[in-house]
């Protein structure tokens, strides 16, 4: 089998991607990648042995070595390089979230459609063990019909990873309902089987915001920026991004075009990072504890009673064999997109669903930001959704 030769836009912190996708002799190389920061070109060629490196994405998207593109740049980047990649007839994996608002993911979307050219979004999260593992039992009737959905995320992490660059701005992400929640919403659609139709919000900055400690404008991160075991409690962090105006806590309310009703909740300062999900049906619920390995899902659906402690069936979240990273979704999620670019056909991961995710924190931001008014989600245009849904076939 000949490698497909990869173009990469971005190398920063989901370079990992790019470093996942470049297997000489296995399928795929990266032949070249863009960003116009020097260390991180510096970081790639170190990273990926005889690549070549350029400031330009157009160097990439027009390179004669390139048959498909891996868009890995910030949130707001991401229509203008997809949409230029897919009129160069250049297949295009985009990172989640699709982009920072609707309009500019429905613009990717009809681009894909009108060049024809094949569309791969990476919601990873629809490969990690866990979830898989939910989807079974929801899929397999073990709690009968869904008919609501509770997420609870807790971003241990936040203030290193969302409040110490770009994602701590209005203008780059929307808000982190797009850039973190987009992951989730995606998976609560998913395990529920449909698409938010109403949405309604509160949230705020509580403690980041009143953080002083800020570098200068133009300032680049510590090296410290992250530590695994450090920073806290949170008020201890420094050196935050200059201008932070996105929420560190947001509490989101979904009614689903099925009747189901759903909760997410979302918060950057918890000393714990993983995501909880209860599924209650008509005929039990389930619960994640955890969400690696080492996690369990366990099931109540045999009797009624009062708290306790053991299910009435309990499974663990299936160990991995290579990178931790995502419970080891990355792998399979670029596995399935060098299949799609091959071949075509079905993917777990789903264009439609992941411009439903973004809709969804769209709204939901302008929600908590108008008091918590409850907002329409715009559907997807129905000729649009059919092009998708049919597997990108006209």
């Amino acid at each position: 089998m000949t490698d497909l030769r990869l173009g990469v836009l971005g190398h920063g912190l989901r370079g990992s991607l790019a470093r996942l996708a470049h297997r000489p002799g296995g399928g795929a190389r990266v032949t070249v990648v863009a960003d116009p920061d020097p260390e991180r070109r510096e970081r790639a060629a170190a990273d990926i042995p005889g690549v070549r490196t350029v400031d330009d994405h157009r160097e990439v998207i027009e390179a004669p070595d390139v048959d498909a593109v891996l868009v890995l740049t910030p949130d707001h980047t991401h229509a203008d390089l997809a949409r230029a990649a897919m009129r160069a007839g250049r297949p295009v994996f985009v990172e989640k979230p699709l982009d920072i608002t609707v309009d500019r993911c429905d613009d990717i979307l009809r681009t894909a459609r009108e060049t024809g050219t094949r569309l791969y979004v990476g919601h990873n999260m629809r490969h990690m063990p866990v979830v898989r593992l939910m989807r079974d039992l929801v899929t397999r009737g073990d709690i009968g019909t869904v008919k609501t959905v509770w997420v609870r995320h807790f971003v241990g992490y936040g203030g290193d990873w969302y409040f110490k660059d770009w994602h701590a701005e209005r203008r780059y992400t929307t808000s982190l309902l797009l850039q973190k929640g987009a992951h989730d919403i995606d998976v609560l659609h998913w395990l529920a089987g449909g698409y938010t139709r109403q949405v309604q919000a509160f949230g705020d900055l509580m403690v980041y915001g009143d953080n002083p400690h800020r570098r200068a404008p133009g300032e680049p991160k510590t090296a410290d920026w992250y530590t695994k075991d450090g920073h806290w409690p949170p008020h201890t962090q420094r050196a935050l991004n200059p201008v932070i105006d996105v929420e560190d806590v947001s509490l989101v309310n979904m009614r689903l075009d099925n009747g189901v009703l759903a909760a997410y909740q979302q918060c950057h300062f918890t000393p714990d990072y993983w995501r909880n999900y209860t599924v209650i049906g008509d005929a039990g619920r389930l619960e994640n504890f955890g969400d690696g390995p080492g996690g369990v899902v366990r099931v109540w659906n045999s009797r009624r009673s009062g708290y306790r402690a053991e299910p009435d069936a309990e499974y663990p979240v299936p160990e991995v064999t290579e990178d931790a990273e995502h419970g080891g979704a990355d792998p399979l999620i670029i596995d399935e997109f060098l299949r799609f670019v091959r071949d075509g056909g079905p993917t777990d991961t789903s264009p439609v669903a992941a411009r439903m995710a973004v809709a969804v924190g769209f709204e939901a931001t302008r929600s908590l930001r108008a008091g918590g008014a409850v907002r329409e989600v715009p559907p997807l245009d129905a000729e649009l959704a059919g092009y998708f849904e049919r597997g990108q076939r006209a």
